[in-house]
């Protein structure tokens, strides 16, 4: 699992927005977001670098921790 830290998720839409984000790029995408730890878990066949542009085009800070 990759880990990133994600600056200005803040409620369940964050969560829902980078979650739908991750699984339109792969629909078995497993994303686990931790809001207190603004942390995102991604169990995927994307690279960390395609995981952190569909983050980023949802309009957040991210980099893999």
């Amino acid at each position: 699992m990759q880990v990133f830290n994600v600056q200005g998720m803040s409620c369940g839409h964050c969560v829902k927005a980078i979650t739908n984000a991750l699984q339109a790029k792969d629909p078995a995408a497993s994303v686990r977001v931790d809001l207190a730890a603004k942390e995102v878990g991604v169990e995927s066949a994307l690279t960390s670098d395609q995981v952190i542009e569909a983050i980023s085009e949802e309009g957040y800070a991210v980099k893999l921790v």
